[in-house]
């Protein structure tokens, strides 16, 4: 088993699982590197080629990285090329709006078709943002809308609004770049994007790398449009419900609080936002600088000392 004395340039590594591994190159450079790719969750290829990219980026972001260079990852049915054509421009034209080089790529042959990147991007060394750095008083922020499962889910069972499926694959399209850089600039130390695990998985990693607790307010939880007449309909993917059994150990919910509105924040995300935990002292000038970036952010509660993840209502 490699440790950190075998590699003391790993910042972030098996030692301190986080969304990407980090190795310093010198004083002020360190690398932030990634892999990730998805199955379709959308019909259409372009679509699914742009998500599962920013997706992908998402880990660099994440991290407090800037993304300098991918390289495609692909699985793909033989018979369905010009589908993957399509997959790939979407992805292409999404590597190249976060100003990343594509310089190539990956694939196989398999029966179920996956897409994504590897990813090589940025950081200086003083400026990682890691799950591990969360600190009592911290507010947490949360970057996009929560939905996207149970508005996919929903879809491909013919029962979603389109206008629904369209909002939820806008936010999935969406890049961090600009919640991330804003973070940066602020010197936040503490971050993670919220992906499969959803809210209460990803939280429940910063609340257990840092530490320290987790006290979230439901209302201030954003959801995309359409996504609470689904939980209503339990039209949650398998991956929503697998999230509640493994993480309902450390989660303690208001009474008040439905089992539809539970599900929503262990729904499986896609390409979700960033959660940030940020200093009392620097929570305005963030709000400040995404209203001026026109960057989405609501403050969705706040970390406690006492461990484990608290819900209530107000």
């Amino acid at each position: 088993m490699f440790t950190a004395v075998d590699y003391p340039q790993v910042l972030v590594g098996l030692g301190s699982p986080d969304d990407a591994a980090v190795y310093q190159l010198d004083d002020d450079r360190a690398l932030v590197v990634t892999a990730d790719f998805i199955t379709p969750i959308v019909d259409d290829p372009y679509a699914f080629g742009a998500i599962a990219a920013a997706n992908a980026l998402s880990d660099v972001y994440a991290m407090g990285g800037e993304p300098l260079l991918a390289i495609n990852l692909v699985a793909f049915p033989p018979d369905l090329t010009g589908v993957l054509a399509e997959v790939l421009r979407g992805g292409a034209e999404k590597v190249k709006q976060a100003g990343v080089a594509l310089a190539g790529g990956h694939t196989i042959q398999d029966k179920e078709p996956k897409y994504g990147l590897a990813v090589i991007g940025l950081v200086h060394p003083n400026r990682v943002m890691t799950r591990a750095r969360a600190r009592p008083s911290d507010a947490l922020v949360l970057t996009k809308p929560l939905g996207t499962g149970v508005i996919v889910t929903a879809s491909m069972r013919g029962l979603a609004n389109q206008d629904h499926l369209a909002e939820a694959v806008r936010w999935m399209g969406g890049l961090n770049r600009t919640a991330s850089r804003v973070a940066g600039e602020l010197e936040l130390r503490s971050a993670t994007d919220i992906t499969g695990f959803g809210l209460l998985g990803h939280a429940w990693e910063m609340v257990e790398a840092s530490g320290v607790g987790m006290c979230i307010r439901l209302r201030g939880v954003p959801l995309i449009n359409g996504a609470r007449e689904y939980a209503e309909q339990s039209l949650f993917p398998v991956g929503s419900y697998c999230n509640r059994d493994f993480n309902s150990p450390h989660v303690r919910f208001a009474d008040d609080i439905s089992e539809a509105e539970q599900m929503l924040l262990f729904d499986a995300q896609t390409s979700g936002g960033l959660l940030l935990a940020v200093p009392p002292d620097k929570l305005d000038d963030l709000l400040d600088l995404f209203v001026v970036e026109d960057q989405p952010g609501w403050v969705i509660g706040h970390v406690v000392t006492e461990p484990g993840i608290e819900v209530i209502s107000e």
